[in-house]
């Protein structure tokens, strides 16, 4: 089926009429009490199965451009920056020198976008799988992937989990902005990633990993939270509101090898930062705060 026929195949037609029907997006994540998050879609601009993955753009009603893999959401335009710059400025401004930074995943470029508001940076490396995330990011989500210019900026298409491991001593932080731990994510949410990362990592240095949902995945983050804390000697996990994700949280392992993620915060730094939406300091510091069963988890 060539690329235009399968687009046509995601739209309900009338036969009677003739007319298109209403096109919506239905996450495939089903989150519990038999819900999941369904959008609705104007158009399709790209739909197509890369060497990895099924990767699709849909034009929405209400939430601007939105980028999906495999049947579930990566980001909205109407929403993404409260993921990217979380995800980001956590662990950037409480590194007081983060000049190598690298970044596993992220292929739409919004981590990268953040991270290159910071002029401390020197270097950012990208290790993203799939070479055809980038190409669709650049193409069709310019606000994001236009970050990937940067003469900072180097990507390598490459294994995640691999690459971190051949790379000892090298960053002063990783970000995995990963997807869920399935298929080829899977990996990225093992023990051995998360010592190869602290090998990775300079003396002083912090990873932040993507670490599901609070209310979805406890299994998940319990298992992360366990093993992490025996790797590094802070852990810490945390939150960000996305609506458009399943429960609309989304949180955070955060990981330092001598940081705290609350105490060593720099508020001078984050007011020079330009042209964000979501994250403050005091956002920051309650991002770490977890409701009650949250904080039994670890």
């Amino acid at each position: 089926m060539s690329e235009k026929d399968e687009q046509i195949a995601l739209v309900d037609f009338d036969p009677e009429k003739n007319q298109v029907l209403e096109l919506w997006f239905h996450d495939s994540i089903e989150f519990g009490h038999g819900c999941r998050v369904s959008i609705r879609i104007k158009n399709v601009l790209c739909f197509y199965r890369s060497k990895y993955q099924e990767i699709a753009v849909f034009e929405t009603e209400k939430l601007g451009r939105m980028l999906v893999l495999d049947g579930i959401t990566m980001l909205t335009e109407f929403d993404e920056f409260a993921y990217h710059e979380m995800i980001a400025h956590v662990p950037l401004l409480v590194h007081p020198n983060p000049e190598n930074i690298l970044v596993v995943g992220g292929g739409d470029g919004g981590t990268v976008r953040e991270i290159v508001k910071h002029p401390e940076v020197k270097q950012v490396h990208v290790c993203e799988l799939d070479e055809e995330v980038v190409k669709v990011s650049r193409k069709y989500l310019p606000s994001l992937a236009s970050s990937f210019d940067d003469p900072r900026v180097q990507i390598f298409y490459e294994d995640g989990a691999k690459f971190v491991e051949n790379r000892p001593s090298t960053y002063d932080i990783i970000i995995v902005d990963s997807t869920d731990p399935i298929g080829p994510g899977q990996i990225l949410f093992q023990r051995k990633f998360y010592e190869d990362m602290k090998k990775s990592l300079n003396p002083e240095g912090i990873a932040v990993t993507q670490c599901e949902c609070l209310f979805l995945h406890q299994h998940v983050i319990s298992a992360v939270g366990s093993f992490a804390k025996e790797i590094y000697p802070k852990t810490r996990y945390y939150l960000t509101s996305v609506p458009t994700y399943p429960s609309g949280l989304i949180g955070f392992m955060f990981c330092s090898n001598k940081y705290d993620p609350v105490r060593d915060l720099s508020e001078e730094r984050a007011a020079k930062l330009p042209g964000l939406r979501y994250y403050t300091p005091r956002i920051h510091r309650a991002s770490f705060v977890l409701p009650k069963f949250g904080e039994e988890l670890f």
